[in-house]
């Protein structure tokens, strides 16, 4: 079947008001309303959604963000609810991202806890899994993929599976200017997509996206995308300029119609 690809801008902790305002301004104006082969995703950071959102609201580019807390509204100081993300017109929220996990310690329990909230509010989750380096040399890749997935989707029922993306992201990639090659990356993507069959279903194992994440630039995009189990790209600092995420878009775009 044919996966519509997405390709999602993780902005992570940059951009001012004005200058994410200015990077949205520049996609909507170059991303088609109507764009049926590729979904466009901005992450913007917490204070600066609604901005972003008034500016891409109506085009053919969405907003998501970069995490939440798995609670209701209530007494949790510092944090953001689901609800709060829904109501804004946020669609999309990143869980489980490496520099969650790494630099502020969150487990697999904590993003399960994220995930089924983030769910049952209706919104898009695209949940990141990766190895570190250390883990990739001593040849535990999958065994670490199966326990990220195995622990963020606990629970998770395959009736949800049309709100879940799952973002592969090497840790070794991810700002580090390295990029798993093609055949690397596709080797990750076969293993999750055989483990979504094994654990739920063959028509979710095909239907689910899985994107793929760690220095895409514009000129390994098409190489990457082309690959036939990643549906698409989780982009970091590549997203922060015009000039370097439309490019990666277009690849996107040449590939769905061709």
């Amino acid at each position: 079947m044919m996966r519509r690809y997405l390709v999602a801008g993780n902005w992570k902790m940059n951009t001012t008001r004005e200058s994410g305002t200015q990077l949205a301004q520049a996609l909507v104006a170059e991303v088609p309303a109507e764009n049926p082969g590729v979904e466009v995703l901005v992450c913007p950071p917490f204070p600066y959604l609604t901005s972003i959102g008034d500016v891409v609201n109506g085009s053919g580019v969405g907003f998501g963000a970069q995490n939440c807390y798995h609670e209701a509204p209530g007494a949790f100081t510092g944090e953001t609810a689901t609800e709060m993300l829904t109501d804004i017109g946020c669609r999309s929220v990143i869980l489980g991202h490496s520099e969650r996990r790494h630099i502020l310690k969150e487990t697999d329990a904590d993003i399960n806890l994220k995930v089924k909230k983030a769910l049952a509010s209706g919104l898009q989750v695209i949940l990141c899994v990766g190895e570190l380096q250390s883990e990739r040399e001593a040849d535990q890749t999958e065994a670490v993929l199966d326990t990220q997935m195995t622990g963020g989707l606990d629970g998770v029922d395959a009736s949800a599976f049309d709100q879940i993306v799952i973002a592969y992201e090497p840790v070794w990639a991810i700002g580090t200017g390295l990029t798993a090659t093609p055949d690397q990356a596709e080797a990750a993507h076969q293993y999750l997509r055989n483990w979504l069959k094994d654990k739920y279903s063959a028509e979710i194992s095909d239907a689910t996206r899985i994107l793929y994440g760690g220095s895409v630039k514009p000129d390994n995009a098409q190489e990457l995308l082309s690959q036939e189990n990643v549906d698409g790209a989780l982009v970091g600092g590549a997203s922060l300029k015009p000039e370097l995420f439309i490019p990666i878009i277009q690849a996107a775009s040449g590939l769905a119609t061709s």
